[in-house]
């Protein structure tokens, strides 16, 4: 059995109308060339990110993958991923609010119907919301329940990212006579709304991450996008490519934080220091346990890399089928993804703990901040462990078996 190989057909940037990939990567590497300049100062000042969400907006970075006609960047996939990748390099913390704010602003064009989808888009556009929250199966859903022709949301969404600095919420909440699960948009300012930034965690302490309180907050019927349902009956293998899709911005997240904390390590080596054979000129090619560790963990990354690679042909080649693709391409697709989830967290989780040991025992000085690069991987690899991936990757080898529909805690 053949695994993960990518549908024909992949669209790319250039069957849009917009500036191009080539100047949206500009405009990433200058954004991130800003966070990077204070960007242990941010992180250990742990402020909610306005002013860097600001910059997103007068970059803008917020409106990329909006089509070009509906106010947007009219960028694809691809573009988005590699600056998520790039903005996650200086600050992992600001590349997954801008991945989170990519995935659930999209969102519509697969959930809700065209015209509904193209509503919210332009609104978007025209207005530079920033979007957070998530879509991803809670223990104790919210509810959402009839209240003349509209709807009305209660409960709680706990650790959701972006809701400190979004404009827009988008979660998923239960009908409460049908328990049809459904992608609600909120305006994060409606009565009723209340979050809190308790999240309180050592790593990703800038994803404007928090928890949201929805007391009788009122929903009108064009404010629900459309049904989550993993029920083949109603869920298309187009809509299903939202798991691969979010999942995917993980990948770029954890690929710019293993390849932000060996650039940073680099520099730092090349400055003129050497943690273990201080006789030796600093830096020195002579150091063999230094050049060794750069040679694994240089390997690591690009292999983790490829694979993530080969990840982007396939979802935006499957996007490209649009109604055409099968629930078999659809497979294939979240298992390629599954697979290069797992390499990029092994290669952001060992690259940006032997970091450390390669700048030694400098990095333990909090004014360096090399730890912000291991403790937000760590992080955010709590939140997206592997090991089901893992398992279903086994299990579509072994007996053929589809992934479930799963979307992504923090896309």
């Amino acid at each position: 059995m053949g695994v993960a190989t990518a549908p024909s057909g992949a669209a790319s940037d250039s069957d849009r109308i917009g500036p191009g990939r080539a100047h949206w990567l500009r405009v990433a590497r200058e954004t991130a060339d800003d966070l990077a300049t204070d960007a242990v100062a941010r992180e250990q000042a742990g402020k909610a990110p306005f002013d860097e969400v600001s910059g997103l907006r007068e970059a803008g970075l917020l409106t990329l993958l909006i089509p070009a006609e509906l106010g947007g960047g009219g960028a694809a996939w691809p573009t988005a991923y590699a600056v998520v990748r790039e903005v996650a390099a200086a600050d992992g913390a600001i590349g997954q609010v801008l991945g989170c704010h990519y995935f659930l602003s999209w969102s519509a064009r697969l959930f809700a119907e065209p015209v509904l989808a193209a509503q919210v888009e332009r609104e978007s556009a025209a207005e530079q919301w920033c979007w957070g929250g998530g879509l991803a199966r809670q223990e104790l859903p919210l509810t959402l329940a009839r209240k003349g022709s509209g709807y009305v949301l209660d409960g709680r969404q706990s650790y959701a990212t972006g809701v400190l600095v979004a404009d827009r919420l988008a979660v998923r909440a239960e009908r409460a006579d049908t328990g049809e699960p459904l992608a609600v948009v909120v305006d994060s300012v409606r009565h009723g709304v209340r979050i809190d930034g308790d999240t309180d965690t050592f790593g990703q302490r800038l994803a404007a991450g928090g928890s949201v309180e929805f007391d009788a907050v009122p929903v009108a019927a064009h404010d629900v996008l459309g049904s989550l349902s993993a029920d083949e009956d109603v869920l298309s293998p187009l809509a299903a490519l939202a798991s691969p899709v979010g999942r995917l911005l993980s990948v770029q997240l954890l690929l710019g934080m293993a390849e932000g904390v060996l650039a940073e390590a680099r520099e730092y080596s090349r400055a003129g220091h050497s943690p273990w054979h201080p006789d030796w000129p600093a830096g020195s090619p002579q150091d063999p346990q230094v050049l060794t560790a750069y040679g694994e963990l240089t390997v690591l990354a690009r292999s983790a890399s490829a694979l993530a690679d080969q990840a982007v042909d396939a979802v935006n080649g499957g996007l490209a089928r649009g109604e055409d693709l099968t629930y078999d391409e659809y497979a294939e697709i979240s298992v390629l993804v599954a697979m290069a989830e797992a390499a990029a967290s092994r290669a952001a989780q060992e690259s940006t703990a032997r970091a450390l040991d390669i700048v030694g025992a400098r990095s333990a000085s909090s004014r360096l901040g090399f730890d912000r690069f291991w403790r937000n991987a760590r992080t955010h690899t709590l939140y997206e462990p592997v090991a089901h991936r893992l398992r279903d990757v086994g299990d579509y080898f072994l007996t053929g078996a589809h992934p479930p529909f799963v979307l992504p805690v923090r896309p």
